[in-house]
Formats: C-alpha cells, sequence, structure tokens
C-alpha cells in the first residue's frame, strides 16, 4: 500500500506530516509523491487564509483524479474549522481535526474496512492536553524538527488559528529531551523547536519548565550544533531572556518576530500585544547582545481601518529598522474572526498596490542584508542539491543565509567552512574551501 502527504501552511504542520508518514511507515505503507498514483491519499491543510482553504479543496480534488479508488483523508485546521464543508466535498473518506492526527493510520484502515467516511473533529478548546507525535527518522532532511508546544490563547482579532488549534498546551519536557537525543543518535545536527505560539511553552505546566529552559537543556545534547526557534512573539525577548540566550553556544542567531504592522493603532486593532517601539527596541537588543543577529518577520497589508496615514506608518518603520527579511501577507478575511466584522474593509486593489510596494522595500533589505557577508567565511550546513543541479548543493548560515557551493561529492548533511562571493538576489554564491 502506498500513501503520499500534501502538507499546506507552517512549520508544526510540517512536523505533524512527517510524524504522520513514520506512522504510515510502521504499518508497512510505501511512501509516493503525492503527483503520483497511491493508494492513500492525506492533505494536511491550513485555514489561515481563504486561499489555503482553496488549496487544500484543489489538492483534494487532484487526488481523486489521480485514483479515484484511493482513501483520502483530510486533516488539520481547514478540517477543524469546517467538518461539515469538508465532510461534504466529494470523495472525501476521512476527515480528522488539528489533535486527532495521531491516530490517522487507523481511521484510514477503518474508513477501508467498512467502506464509510468517518469524521472525528473534537472540540479543541476544551481540549488541554498535548497530543504526542514524535519523529526518530526523517525523510531526506538535514534540519529536524520538534515540535514542543501547541495552541494559542492571543486571539489576534484577524487570526483563527485558537479556534482551530484549541487552548495552549505543551510537549513534557522528558518527551523533547527523548526525541531531541534520539534525533542526535541518528545523525542530526540541526534542531527547529516549532509550535504554534511556542513563546508560551510551559504555561500549563506545573513547574520551572519554560522555552528558555528547553534551549538550555537541548544546548546540552551531544551532536546538536545548531538550535533555532520558529516563529516567535516578540514580547518573549525580555533583557533578562537575552542574557540567557547569550550564554548557549549553539543557538542559531536567527530570529523571527512577528510584526504585523508598524503602526500603533493597527496593531491595537489586531489586538497584538506589543507597540512598534517595544518591538523595535526587542530587535536593536537582539542586534546589541547577539552577534550576527539576523531577524525576519510577517506583515500584513489591507487590515480593516488601515488608511494611508497608517501604511506609510508601517512602510516607514520597516525602512527604519531594515529587517533581513520580510513576508509580505495581504490580509484575508476569515469569517468567524473580529476583523471580518470590521467596518472599512480594504479595497482588493489598495491591498494589491501596498503588498508590492512593502516587496520591493522588502527585496531591497534583504539584498543589502546578505551583501554585508560577501568576502566573509562562514561555516554552512548544506542540506541539498540546488535546482537539481550535478555538483552544486544549497545550505545556510547559522543566521540563516541561503549560501549555493560547488563541490565534487555530495556534501548533503556536512558542515563547511565557505566563502561568501556574489549576492545573486535570496542567496549569495559561496566557495567550499575544506573539501578534501
Amino acid at each position: 500500500m502506498k500513501v503520499a502527504i500534501a502538507t499546506l501552511g507552517c512549520r508544526v504542520n510540517q512536523y505533524e506530516s512527517e510524524a504522520m508518514v513514520e506512522k504510515f511507515i510502521r504499518e508497512g505503507y510505501e511512501v509516493a509523491e503525492f503527483h503520483d498514483f497511491a493508494d492513500v491519499y492525506v492533505i494536511n491543510t491550513c485555514t489561515v487564509t481563504n486561499m489555503g482553504d482553496k488549496k487544500s479543496r484543489q489538492i483534494i480534488g487532484r487526488a481523486r483524479r489521480k485514483n479515484s479508488e484511493a482513501i483520502i483523508a483530510v486533516v488539520g485546521c481547514y478540517a477543524q474549522i469546517a467538518a461539515t464543508e469538508v465532510s461534504s466535498i466529494e470523495g472525501v473518506n476521512v476527515v480528522l481535526g488539528s489533535r486527532n492526527k495521531g491516530d490517522i493510520v487507523y481511521y484510514v484502515n477503518r474508513a477501508r474496512e467498512e467502506n464509510k467516511q468517518v469524521v472525528e473533529v473534537n472540540d479543541v478548546l476544551k481540549n488541554k492536553v498535548f497530543e504526542d507525535l514524535n519523529i526518530s527518522e526523517y525523510q531526506d532532511r538535514t534540519r529536524a524538527f520538534v515540535k514542543i508546544q501547541d495552541g494559542c490563547n492571543r486571539f489576534c482579532s484577524y487570526c483563527l488559528i485558537p479556534y482551530a488549534r484549541g487552548a495552549v498546551c505543551s510537549k513534557s519536557p522528558e518527551k523533547i529531551m527523548s526525541e531531541v537525543h534520539e534525533l542526535a543518535q541518528n545523525g542530526f545536527k540541526e534542531i527547529l523547536l516549532s509550535g504554534i505560539h511556542i513563546a508560551s511553552f510551559g504555561l500549563d505546566l506545573d513547574g520551572e519548565w519554560n522555552l528558555v529552559r528547553v534551549l538550555e537543556e537541548v544546548d546540552k545534547v551531544p551532536g546538536i550544533e545548531r538550535i533555532r526557534i520558529g516563529s516567535i512573539d516578540p514580547t518573549f525577548f525580555t533583557e533578562g531572556v537575552i542574557e540567557k540566550l547569550m550564554t548557549l553556544k549553539n543557538l542559531c542567531p536567527h530570529f523571527h518576530l512577528s510584526l504585523q504592522s508598524g503602526c500603533d493603532e493597527t496593531i491595537k486593532r489586531m489586538n497584538r500585544h506589543y507597540t512598534a517601539q517595544e518591538y523595535k527596541t526587542v530587535v536593536e537588543n537582539l542586534r546589541k547582545n547577539i552577534v550576527g543577529a539576523s531577524i525576519t518577520t510577517d506583515v500584513i497589508v489591507g487590515f480593516p481601518g488601515e488608511t494611508q496615514e497608517e501604511f506609510d506608518k508601517t512602510y516607514e518603520f520597516l525602512k527604519d529598522i531594515q529587517l533581513s527579511k520580510m513576508h509580505i501577507f495581504k490580509y484575508s478575511p476569515r469569517k468567524g474572526t473580529k476583523a471580518a466584522q470590521m467596518k472599512e474593509q480594504i479595497d482588493g486593489n489598495i491591498k494589491e498596490e501596498r503588498s508590492h510596494k512593502l516587496i520591493a522595500l522588502n527585496k531591497m533589505l534583504e539584498e543589502k542584508h546578505i551583501n554585508t557577508f560577501t568576502q566573509k567565511s562562514m561555516n554552512v550546513l548544506y542540506e541539498q542539491k540546488f535546482k537539481d543541479n550535478e555538483d552544486e548543493y544549497e545550505g545556510y548560515t547559522d543566521n540563516y543565509v541561503k549560501v549555493v557551493g560547488k563541490a565534487s561529492k555530495n556534501i548533503a548533511g556536512e558542515f563547511h567552512m565557505t566563502k561568501l562571493i556574489e549576492c545573486m538576489g535570496d542567496y549569495i554564491i559561496g566557495e567550499v574551501q575544506d573539501l578534501k
């Protein structure tokens, strides 16, 4: 039996898909590419935007056309938010919510044996138990993700995630460390700790565990040479936290601090818990105390009520703090959120115009950031071939600059000192220096 999995959305979804793959393999399934013939197709969905829902439906249709007899399982956030809608899509056999993925193989087999649709979507707002989805072996990956937290208590006015993922719940520290040790023993050198709102790790645990404690313990694991943190709330980085992070020998100096807007009025309507100045102070403190710190972010344009003056404030703020990379999103109304009910929804053409302006700013700032590393030698963890080129490999520096270097042998999964030569837009050409 062959299984194929398509993943939309965030790194947590990527982690959970990998964990589901491992469960299928342990039950004797063979993994296929999603565009190939398979007996089971799993679509791990995202519902952050309307486009995510649309893509999920399109992928379901492609799977059904590929094999009309296949079991199609739709799981994750879209299934959680719109279970009735998903279950009514022609050809869907299994519908699982965001915290039912651990039993994916059982439900797929049950749907096949009973020859009827299985729908298992629970109320995540009442479920505060972390669902264990451990991974011991990744498929063709150099960097290993470790999901340590789920859920969110923040309720930003534009976001459905608390309704799709439920309240904050944390993985037990013992299980985190067991998973990290196992990954290290399997040869992984880089760990990325991920979660829906990872800064909230430990809020539901008794004792002294928080995210800083996890980082300190992972930093001690033999074989782990790099630790990354997934997207994180800027309020996490107090002066005390930064002081502790400075003592970690393996923490990568790359931080993805969610911003969303550089205008306080917009930030307030979004129900975010900081001001633009507070965000700027965090960025300055990180840059001052952590050598080579690279800061990336997300920005939403066209949020309800965003006047031209408010957008201009965001533009000037971003131009001033000069982040390493920005991901720009046009606001997408989500039914069930406060923002969708707000007056003064922004015209699509205005959103498009503002998006283009910030994308152009990002291109300039990203190239400026990358160019600061030309003619420097940095340690690069190479991950895979670059565009299937025979002798070129791509990887990343510790502060997440993408590097492409030539090598006469396969260097995927290896660290190599590399001289950074020339910026090519969003990556830099490197000369691998320590090949034998």
